[in-house]
């Protein structure tokens, strides 16, 4: 008896009956560092705090937003970086601090829109025009700024130095304080806002860092 073909091609299968990885399975772009993919974990209205668990590539929840502090603006991080030697090499150039190490995330992106958006767990693409120098206990944690791609009111600013000041205080004061109880003294430091041009080189070498770490990643 003649088999029947199967209705679904098996290749199709392998390619795509699988959810990709949003860290290791999703490019970074192919326009970087002018422009970025991000995957967005958390938006402003979330009350608590989501992360990708870097094993399964799931959402997972790691823990709830202290008190008042509210993400300001989507926060996620550009896929296939990698916070490693090359981006600590460039804080320790540009803060003149020594000792620090990358955090060994990936590199952490805040994009700016106009349009509010209910969920994380999305990917979009993003213009970067700056960024902050964060240290976290001595640990390069830089938070690039984007501005959503296509945005009608923010793609008029194509660097950090277009952006009102209160919008970068803002973002600041989350970060400097997101982490801490009352009264507790911040780990965390912020010791440079810089510019577009800086914002390219933090990528290119966190791109560079996840090469080093995940090199033959493709053929897995």
């Amino acid at each position: 008896m003649k088999q029947d073909r199967p209705l679904i091609d098996p290749n199709y299968m392998n390619n795509y009956h699988y959810k990709a990885h949003p860290w290791h399975g999703i490019s970074a772009g192919d326009n970087t560092p002018s422009v970025v993919n991000a995957f967005i974990e958390i938006v402003p209205t979330d009350t608590v705090k989501y992360e990708v668990d870097k094993k399964s590539g799931y959402l997972k929840i790691d823990r709830p937003q202290k008190f008042s502090n509210m993400v300001p603006t989507l926060y996620g991080f550009i896929p296939r970086t990698y916070c490693g030697g090359k981006v600590a090499e460039f804080a320790a150039l540009k803060s003149g601090r020594m000792g620090i190490k990358g955090d060994g995330d990936p590199l952490d992106i805040c994009v700016l829109s106009e349009r509010s958006v209910s969920h994380g767990d999305i990917i979009l693409q993003a213009i970067p025009v700056g960024g902050f120098r964060l240290l976290d206990g001595g640990d390069a944690d830089d938070k690039i700024i984007a501005v959503m791609k296509g945005d009608e009111f923010y793609r008029q600013w194509n660097d950090v130095s277009d952006c009102p000041s209160s919008y970068i205080n803002r973002l600041m004061h989350y970060f400097l304080t997101y982490k801490n109880l009352p009264g507790e003294e911040s780990t965390c430091e912020i010791t440079d806002v810089y510019g577009r041009a800086e914002a390219h080189e933090v990528i290119k070498r966190a791109m560079q860092d996840y090469m080093s770490l995940f090199n033959g990643i493709e053929d897995l």
